[in-house]
């Protein structure tokens, strides 16, 4: 499967809460449950949400998109850290990074990954924090693939649930 990569503006906040909302039920159906998926959803990931990422000067989000038609595949979030571990001076944040099932193994997921290290490092940051489902070893594979390490941990509440999670780190 083919994509292109591009940064999004303010104009494509309903196709980015589109992706993260497929994104996240792909991620943790099964996993978490429904009503909390749905309702995390609404809560985190609305179209008024990405657009205020999109319009701030301190975040950067990259929509992934199929090149015929524009549909969108996938996206990041970089933006200001809200972690539990010590903040340095220059951190970043990559607050998401999904991307359909159909386009796993394809190198979108690098892709990505590649481009908000480079937004990053544009925006003058020196480290890139990150947080992962504490069961997700699929995902923690992939970041330690991409350079991370684990730095500290934090409890994350999905709908009315309280997950485990990592916190990964690396310098940029």
């Amino acid at each position: 499967m083919d994509w292109r990569l591009r940064r999004a503006e303010p104009a494509d906040a309903a196709a980015c809460s589109l992706i993260a909302g497929a994104t996240f039920l792909e991620a943790f159906a099964g996993i978490l449950d429904g009503a909390d998926i749905v309702a995390h959803v609404a809560d985190k990931s609305g179209a008024a949400n990405f657009a205020a990422w999109a319009a701030d000067a301190a975040s950067v989000v990259t929509l992934a998109e199929a090149p015929t038609g524009g549909a969108p595949l996938g996206y990041s979030l970089l933006t200001t850290p809200d972690l539990p571990v010590p903040a340095e001076d220059g951190d970043i944040e990559l607050k998401r990074i999904y991307a359909l099932a159909p386009t796993h193994g394809t190198g979108l997921g690098a892709a990505l990954m590649q481009r908000a290290i480079d937004d990053a490092r544009a925006l003058g940051r020196k480290r890139m924090l990150l947080g992962v489902y504490g069961g997700n070893a699929r995902a923690q594979r992939f970041y330690a693939k991409q350079g991370f390490a684990v730095a500290g941990t934090r409890r994350f509440k999905v709908g009315a649930t309280w997950h485990d999670d990592l916190v990964f780190a690396r310098a940029i």
